[in-house]
């Protein structure tokens, strides 16, 4: 989405017009978010003034623009000059803030000269028919949104001081616990260091098996690894890419400690299935759902469907921080208060450590980050549904060939990414960048291939649908925000992709 930011100049120019001309303005119909300086306003309440003749009247013409517009508020930063006018180096710092492909809309020539992003509305408008770039994920969007909220609640821990497990942690583990619907939230320093912490607290160690699947990324296995335990694998189901379930009770020995599903990609694996097989077998099952917060199996979210949940709070994820974080979930009191024993250093109490554990605290800034999210999370899902149902609508239509992600009736997907399966995948990826269209292509080494697993024994053939899979899927621009001219875009070029890599015949066969 292009993000607009008004020149002073323009505000007042819009602000003088009919709302019945304001809404039919051509700048204002273009497709992106617009946005008003706040350190500016007094600036455009003046220049109002001097055309309307009194304040109120001016103050009356800037209401109109507000539900057009947001308010890009002024950070301290804005204020160190240097050599520039403040209006000048104000704008320069509000628009770099926006991202790159943002743009400062003025006539100023000042601002035209001295601020890199500033553009004339006539250039800005030539610039809007050559089509604007599509960003695979978008993370600046959200912020903006939410930059206030987000500024506001960071403020309160720089005031604070107390930058690890402040009060902002504990106010987000009890807002997750009852979003999910367990009795214990505890927040850790990353997704990964909540596996790991799971395994140790119940007690795995050398000489045990944990089984999951080869078709993730490396932390699933690495966290069995690195407590010493012995990963093994059961291939994956070939429409959702999460553990088969109908494979899994052939891999469960009298070694096995533990199971760990990865719902991935945003859908939960089929715990039900998952969890009766374990129970039957006596051993905890962890759901790895660092992509799948949010999402539901039988009207259940994610992280609330096994002994423990953990999640992944990367910033690429439906619900990120702005650097590393975790999660872990447990209705069951006693291995709660043992993870969070863990999670500090083994400590009990101050200066007594009974038990190993490790340094897995997360910092109150991103607490903070994680708690404006949440205020909109379940909005956001609900958008990356009516996003993913939309792709599912135009491939379809336009590409039969290409699998669209099948999410089971089970279940509700959030859509960490939306990933299709295409044949001739790597030529199907080059020729979508030849068009200016983003992708990227995950897990595309199984784990069992991995270096770090050789030891292992596994042989090439040995997960045929994680090998096949491994080089068919190819996950497409996602965001709540994608629009429906940036999806169609999408398609389009996918379909001429397809074409192109695979045959002219090969979109609509």
């Amino acid at each position: 989405m292009t993000e607009i930011l008004i020149g002073p100049d323009i505000a007042v120019e819009l602000a003088l017009l009919r709302k019945e001309d304001l809404q039919c303005h051509p700048l204002l119909r273009q497709p992106g978010r617009f946005w008003l300086y706040v350190a500016a306003s007094d600036h455009v309440h003046r220049k109002l003034t001097e055309r309307l003749g009194t304040s109120e009247a001016a103050l009356s013409a800037m209401k109109n623009l507000r539900p057009m517009v947001n308010w890009l508020s002024a950070l301290s930063e804005d204020s160190d000059c240097g050599d520039q006018t403040p209006m000048t180096h104000g704008l320069s710092m509000a628009v770099s803030r926006l991202g790159d492909g943002a743009a400062l809309v003025t006539r100023n020539n000042t601002l035209l000269a001295h601020v890199d992003q500033a553009i004339s509305p006539a250039e800005f408008f030539r610039r809007k028919t050559q089509g604007a770039s599509i960003g695979f994920l978008d993370l600046a969007t959200q912020q903006n949104r939410l930059r206030d909220h987000i500024e506001r609640r960071m403020f309160h821990v720089l005031r604070s001081g107390q930058y690890i497990l402040g009060k902002e942690v504990t106010e987000l583990e009890t807002r997750l616990a009852d979003y999910v619907g367990v009795r214990h939230c505890i927040a850790v320093s990353s997704g990964t260091d909540s596996l790991v912490i799971a395994l140790m607290a119940l007690g795995i160690g050398p000489g045990d098996e944990v089984i999951t699947v080869p078709y993730t990324w490396i932390s699933s296995a690495e966290a069995i690894l690195l407590v010493g335990a012995k990963p093994v694998f059961v291939d994956i189901d070939p429409d959702t890419f999460n553990l088969d379930a109908g494979r899994l009770e052939q891999a469960v020995g009298s070694d096995t400690k533990a199971i760990m599903p990865v719902s991935l990609y945003g859908q939960c694996a089929d715990m039900p299935a998952i969890n009766a097989i374990a129970e039957r077998h006596g051993v905890p099952v962890i759901e790895d759902a660092a992509q799948s917060l949010g999402a539901t199996c039988n009207s259940q979210l994610s992280c609330g469907l096994s002994t423990i949940g953990s999640t992944s709070f990367f910033p690429t994820k439906p619900l990120g921080s702005y650097g590393d974080g975790g999660a872990l979930f447990s209705s069951d009191d006693a291995l709660a208060a043992r993870m969070k024993q863990i999670r500090a250093h083994g400590q009990l109490r101050k200066h007594h450590h009974p038990i190993v554990g490790m340094n897995g605290r997360l910092d109150t800034l991103q607490a903070a980050v994680l708690l404006a999210k949440l205020d909109v999370f379940e909005s956001e899902c609900q958008q990356r549904a009516m996003v993913a149902g939309r792709y599912d609508r135009l491939i379809r239509q336009k590409i039969p060939t290409v699998r669209t992600p099948f999410v089971h009736p089970q279940n509700t997907s959030v859509y960490a990414q939306y990933t299709i399966r295409v044949d001739n995948r790597d030529a199907v990826q080059a020729e979508l960048k030849s068009r200016g269209i983003p992708s990227a292509a995950y897990y595309i080494v199984p784990l069992t291939q991995q270096p770090v697993m050789s030891h292992l024994g596994y042989q090439s053939g040995d997960f045929p649908v994680t090998e096949d899979v491994a080089t068919q899927c190819l996950s497409l621009p996602m965001s709540p925000w994608l629009s429906v001219c940036d999806q169609e875009r999408v398609v389009n070029a996918l379909a001429e992709s397809v074409n192109a890599a695979c045959g002219p015949t090969a979109a609509a066969a």
